[in-house]
């Protein structure tokens, strides 16, 4: 079965501090979905080189046992209230992508 993964890339995060309510919401959620973070970064020191039109800023990457169980993660009670926590000012491209078996 292809495993799941969620692809976060944060273009502008205009208060950090309010992105940290988010993440003590979202961490615990992703966990009981069954996600590992793979990457977080560079918040976590990892090293980013970005290309073209990259960037450098967040970018997150969450991997799952399978597709479904990425998108029943992001369907859950749990993590829908962390997502009301995510501050307005926070611009966010997020997808959920299916890896290849």
């Amino acid at each position: 079965m292809a495993k799941g993964y969620w692809v976060s890339v944060y273009p502008a995060i205009s208060d950090p501090a309010r992105l940290t309510a988010y993440d003590k919401l979202a961490g615990p959620a992703v966990q009981a979905g069954g996600g590992r973070v793979l990457s977080r970064i560079p918040s976590r020191g990892g090293r980013v080189v970005a290309h073209e039109a990259g960037i450098t800023q967040r970018v997150v990457l969450i991997e799952f046992d399978s597709f479904e169980h990425a998108v029943a993660a992001y369907e859950s009670e749990a993590y829908q209230k962390a997502l009301m926590a995510l501050p307005d000012g926070v611009e966010r491209d997020f997808r959920i992508v299916e890896g290849i078996d």
